[in-house]
């Protein structure tokens, strides 16, 4: 039994067949050409300006998120990877996760709950480097950056990519 009944589709939120003829050809990312829209335009038999004004209303619609890079740090060179998590205190964590979030060496910042008394980090910031020690030599700098606002931090270094992905649509048969 379902705690609440599925959305209904509007047309805010269907996706026709020209939609999902999109989303099928960009998911597993754009093509790396000076005018992507324009490659898929002649691959898809539809208008490239057809192709930017309904990705731009499906992201109106909430039905696209975003469109980015999600690059492999490990092809380009990046072996060391860690996960940074930081005890910040509470009054200044808006203040501190914009500075690390500023910060060239850091990919992504973000806040999470504390699960005390084992977990006691609600900040959380990705670092990639070439070394362990291009890694640890920017935690020293965050470091020095926050100061007493730090409480205690550690490092969880990847070993091997997990995902990469986000939601995908399959193709019917």
């Amino acid at each position: 039994m379902f705690d609440s009944a599925p959305e209904i589709a509007t047309p805010e939120n269907y996706l026709d067949y020209i939609d999902r003829k999109i989303i099928l050809a960009t998911q597993q990312g754009l093509p790396l050409v000076p005018r992507p829209y324009h490659q898929l335009a002649e691959e898809l038999g539809i208008k490239a300006e057809t192709i930017i004004s309904r990705i731009k209303t499906m992201q109106q619609n909430g039905l696209i998120r975003r469109i980015g890079v999600v690059p492999n740090h490990y092809k380009l060179g990046y072996k060391a990877n860690g996960m940074s998590v930081w005890d910040i205190t509470d009054k200044h964590i808006h203040e501190v996760g914009k500075e690390i979030a500023a910060l060239p060496f850091v990919s992504h910042c973000y806040q999470r709950p504390r699960y005390l008394p084992h977990w006691p980090y609600n900040l959380f910031a990705m670092l990639h480097g070439h070394s362990r020690e291009e890694v640890e030599n920017h935690i020293q700098k965050m470091v020095e950056l926050l100061g007493e606002r730090r409480l205690t931090h550690d490092v969880i270094y990847s070993r091997r990519i997990l995902k990469k992905t986000g939601l995908r649509l399959i193709t019917e048969k």
